[in-house]
């Protein structure tokens, strides 16, 4: 009979994941991974099909966690700009305090071992950022602009103003502001 999965087993393995693959990229061995968590390779696959299904799995846990943070006490409704400027100071919050995290997710992005299921998936947990982003450029210059790119935009100015806020810690607030200056006069 075979034993059990432990959620504690799975959750460590993905946060091993996640040090593993900031550390040495998408390439490392899963016996890395394994390792780093505590576990056998074997014990790995119990968990997880494939490294597939590993990377898979953790993109998801990444952008969902990602999304949580962003939109965490978020008020429904109110001024377009206080609930923008709120998701955009909590999303670098996040990216912020976990560095690893957001290397890990950097290089998910672009791998062509994430399944489009799980893309769809990602947006949907991601689906209340776009839903304001949507609102606050309604009457700006992006307005007519298809709403992917005007999420890659977002992203790579967040991606620019985290850079900016972990290289110069002192002035982390006044970069955060400047990225969303620039976020709004970019959208509103």
């Amino acid at each position: 009979m075979a034993r059990p999965r432990s959620a504690e087993k799975q959750r460590a393995i993905l946060s091993a994941a996640v040090r593993t693959v900031a550390s040495q990229g998408l390439g490392a061995a899963t016996a890395v991974i394994a390792k780093e968590a505590g576990v056998s390779n074997g014990s790995l696959f119990t968990y997880f099909g494939s490294k597939a299904d590993l990377l898979n799995r953790l993109y998801v846990e990444l952008k969902t966690e990602m999304a949580a943070a962003a939109l965490d006490g978020l008020p429904a409704e109110g001024d377009l700009r206080e609930r923008l400027c709120h998701l955009w100071v909590r999303w670098l919050r996040w990216a912020t305090t976990c560095p690893e995290k957001r290397r890990t997710l950097a290089q998910l992005d672009v791998s062509d071992e994430i399944t489009p299921a799980s893309r769809q998936t990602a947006r949907q947990m991601m689906a209340g950022i776009a839903r304001l982003l949507e609102q606050s450029r309604s009457n700006g210059p992006l307005r007519e602009a298809p709403l992917e790119f005007v999420v890659a935009l977002m992203s790579a100015l967040a991606d620019i103003t985290i850079d900016f806020m972990l290289r110069d810690p002192v002035h982390a607030d006044q970069h955060r502001q400047a990225g969303f200056e620039a976020l709004w006069r970019m959208v509103a």
